[in-house]
């Protein structure tokens, strides 16, 4: 799979992000659904850049509250006009062969390392990593110390780097203008992350930062930024969407829908005898296993223990029950040897599998002929359910 970015796009992402950093909106999904529906009503009639797509309803979305907000500010108007510094080359990351590439590591002392942990623990980008992945990325990044009025990116120059905060503070600057003058839209204060726009987009640079205060960060090339962060979501991607095309459930959506789901689930691992679910917890994760095994246990309000009712394998899928009722959890899970399982979120679960609710409620009453055969009656324990 190639990733030719069209004519185009790294500017509008550009402009795009100048208008985030200068309007700092609180919900930035309605903020992009009102930016881009303005721009495409106010756009110039000229050529366009077309994908195979379904028909969609360009009807601009009302809701209740829309006379109230604020109006949107103008997209800039200089927009395609832009200075390209950097070449929409392309990125394939299958043919990106990793044996090729020799793999950074900056020494560091152990007193460097806990502060890069915990500079990295709660960075967006770096969520999907695996424990070894998130070790490649602590050893390849490097400290870089600033000074006051020191200009670590500038607006317009190419992407070199990728940068996470580990004290300091830095102001962004933003030039609506090419040439005009630079307006504060915003800062930093001893933590964040940024550079990596240019770097995933090959775009140039959309804000200049300059430190306001004595700082440190840490620094990750723009190969190894690529290589590890671009790569490793590409073949998140490629097998999660091959785990759930082996759900029977999953059958019903559209391959694009796959899709989401699958750049929505977290990896996580188990060890053996953890327990996953707890009977009567809330609950907050669907859950796929992706390699092992995992136990279904209930307890009844008669029973001093357990008892076994399910045992989930490899493509399975299980803890759908509760986020479908809204009720507490119906029963425990307990991973069977090491067990690695793909979780969707129940805000995720919510707004992408729509189309799998009926499939999923119809499965209840195999949940109950499961608690029959254990129990005798499927009344022997609390509502649950």
């Amino acid at each position: 799979m190639n990733f030719e970015i069209p004519p185009g796009l790294t500017d509008l992402l550009q402009e795009f992000t100048v208008a985030v950093l200068r309007e700092r909106p609180r919900d930035l999904i309605k903020f992009a659904a009102e930016y881009f529906n303005k721009l495409y009503e106010d756009r110039p009639e000229g050529p366009m850049v077309n994908f195979a797509s379904p028909d969609l309803n360009d009807e601009p979305m009302q809701t209740e509250d829309s006379e109230d907000d604020e109006p949107m500010p103008d997209p800039p108007k200089n927009r395609y006009q832009r200075r390209k510094s950097v070449s929409a080359e392309r990125y394939d990351p299958e043919a990106d062969d990793e044996e090729g590439d020799k793999r950074m590591v900056y020494p560091k002392s152990d007193e460097q390392r806990k502060r890069l942990n915990e500079a990295v623990k709660n960075i967006l980008l770096f969520r999907s990593l695996d424990e070894e992945q998130m070790q490649e990325i602590i050893d390849a990044m490097f400290e870089k110390k600033v000074e006051v009025n020191e200009h670590v990116i500038d607006q317009g120059d190419d992407g070199d780097n990728f940068y996470v905060i580990d004290s300091g503070t830095y102001d962004i600057f933003v030039a609506l203008e090419e040439q005009g003058p630079s307006k504060c839209v915003g800062s930093y204060d001893n933590q964040g992350s940024f550079g990596e726009l240019a770097l995933m987009y090959n775009m140039p640079r959309a804000a200049t930062i300059i430190a306001t205060s004595t700082g440190s960060l840490w620094a990750m090339d723009r190969q190894t930024f690529r290589r590890i962060v671009l790569k490793n979501a590409f073949n998140k991607r490629k097998m999660y969407e091959t785990l759930l095309e082996s759900v029977p459930m999953l059958k019903t959506l559209e391959p694009y829908e796959r899709t989401n789901v699958a750049d929505a689930l977290q990896s996580r691992t188990y060890e053996d005898g953890y327990q996953i679910i707890q009977q009567g917890d809330a609950a907050d994760y669907m859950y796929f296993v992706e390699n092992g095994e995992v136990r279904i246990a209930v307890k009844a309000d008669s029973e001093e223990s357990e008892k076994e009712v399910n045992t989930i394998t490899k493509g399975q899928y299980f803890g759908e029950l509760a986020l479908l009722t809204k009720k507490p959890r119906a029963a425990s899970a307990y991973a069977v040897g090491t067990t690695r399982c793909a979780v969707l979120d129940v805000q995720a679960f919510e707004r992408l599998l729509g189309p799998c609710m009926e499939v999923m409620k119809r499965n209840i009453d195999e949940y109950d002929e499961q608690l029959v055969a254990a129990f005798g009656s499927k009344a022997s324990i609390s509502d649950l359910r």
